[in-house]
């Protein structure tokens, strides 16, 4: 029994020892760094102190300027240490305090606006840590990541306080003014992500709103979990844009769903809509057994993706025809979305790719998946619509042009599609 007490302390004693690849990768050029890092960060805080006190260490005030000056007088006394962690690794310095009188003949702590009280990490080690998460790394595994850089001084709960700093730019983005954005163009979609409520693991949907520019260019408008896609809940993220300044769009983009169409048509009913061409491929094949599947979508694509407007009109024609007499469903599901379906045929061709689906959207919520992958599981809804938007903000995820975005300026033309079968 003695022996194997002994063996198992012995074994536990070489692992305690025991060095991990890279801890002994020593590196003079980043010792000499941290070394000149530390004089630099004392030698900045001296010098914000002596112009406070107008003069340096261990100088009395010019006579002179007591008496003509009106700034600010008052005395050293001591220092103490403070440990910084920033990109350069953790560093412990050395800060000057001073007392400073008031003119109420009080005294106050002087304080370094350089560094500030409690400060513990540089603004550029946040924003070091925050990408790391953003990239795709959960709370956990960020020690690990950057463990050569600040030596494991980093842990999941400085994740968390870092992460809970990015809600302050959140809110300012919920607010902001829409009013100078010429947004012309909107796409909308609701997309699932599972999160914690009340300790479970629930799926929600996240409300979300895309805008074009004139010039093309795709910008996220809105991210909101509102308890589900009612009309009620559509109608108040719409009405939030309407009151920051959002101008009525020329053209939309939707996915079907009964609530935002209801919304869509209090607000802005006289607004050229185009349903989303993938929703309803997948609505049709939903109405039909899984062995037609295959020619449902052979016809329907042939369809859609049609080289001219004339073509697609026929084709839609054919379509209808065949499958009242196949699959009667189908073609009383293709016939529900009426000329809403085929509204991007009224714009200039180079625009059809990117008005006939909310592809925009999914395309975001695919790789949003693929960055919380790690995660799992979100811990509240809030975290998830501030993650969706922090990916696109902290330029994690970059979005293009519409295609075609030459001609967003055209007008739509008049005739709609010919709905006759």
């Amino acid at each position: 029994m003695t022996n194997n007490s002994m063996k198992s302390l012995a074994l536990q004693s070489q692992a305690e020892t025991a060095v991990d690849l890279l801890d002994d990768w020593f590196d003079p050029i980043e010792a000499g760094l941290r070394d000149r890092v530390r004089e630099f960060i004392q030698a900045m805080i001296e010098a914000e102190l002596e112009a406070a006190l107008s003069r340096p260490r261990y100088a009395r005030r010019p006579k002179e300027a007591s008496e003509n000056a009106s700034g600010i007088t008052g005395h050293r006394h001591g220092h103490r240490s403070r440990s910084l962690l920033g990109t350069f690794g953790r560093v412990e310095i050395t800060v000057p305090r001073a007392r400073l009188d008031s003119a109420e003949g009080k005294t106050t702590e002087w304080k370094s606006t350089a560094l500030r009280a409690y400060q513990r990490r540089t603004q550029q080690a946040d924003a070091l840590i925050a990408g790391a998460y953003l990239a795709g790394t959960n709370t956990r595994r960020v020690r690990r990541a950057l463990s050569a850089v600040f030596g494991g001084a980093v842990g999941k709960d400085t994740v968390s306080r870092v992460w809970r700093r990015v809600k302050g730019d959140w809110d300012a983005w919920n607010a902001r003014s829409l009013a100078e954005d010429p947004i012309v163009r909107l796409i909308l979609d609701g997309t699932v992500v599972r999160v914690r409520l009340d300790r479970k693991a629930t799926s929600i949907v996240l409300l979300v709103v895309l805008g074009v520019r004139e010039d093309g260019q795709k910008v996220l408008l809105a991210v909101k979990n509102m308890g589900g896609e009612t009309s009620a809940a559509w109608r108040a993220v719409l009405d939030d844009l309407v009151r920051r300044g959002l101008h009525k769009p020329e053209f939309l983009i939707v996915d079907g769903g009964s609530g935002l169409e209801q919304a869509l048509a209090a607000l802005w009913g006289d607004v050229p809509t185009q349903r989303c061409t993938v929703h309803k491929h997948r609505n049709l094949l939903a109405h039909a057994p899984q062995r037609l599947h295959e020619e449902v979508s052979a016809d329907y694509n042939d369809m859609i993706y049609a080289a001219s407007a004339a073509e697609i009109e026929a084709r839609r024609r054919a379509f209808i025809r065949k499958w009242r007499l196949k699959c009667k469903a189908v073609a009383d599901s293709l016939e529900e979305a009426g000329d809403r379906l085929f509204t991007f045929t009224r714009l200039p061709a180079d625009q059809w790719k990117s008005a006939r689906t909310t592809n925009a959207i999914e395309r975001l919520h695919e790789e949003f998946k693929r960055r919380i992958k790690t995660q799992t599981v979100l811990p509240s809804a809030e975290t998830a619509a501030m993650l969706f938007w922090a990916l696109l903000a902290a330029g994690q995820i970059t979005m293009r042009k519409v295609d075609g975005w030459q001609t967003l300026n055209q007008k739509l033309a008049d005739r709609p599609i010919d709905l006759a079968a």
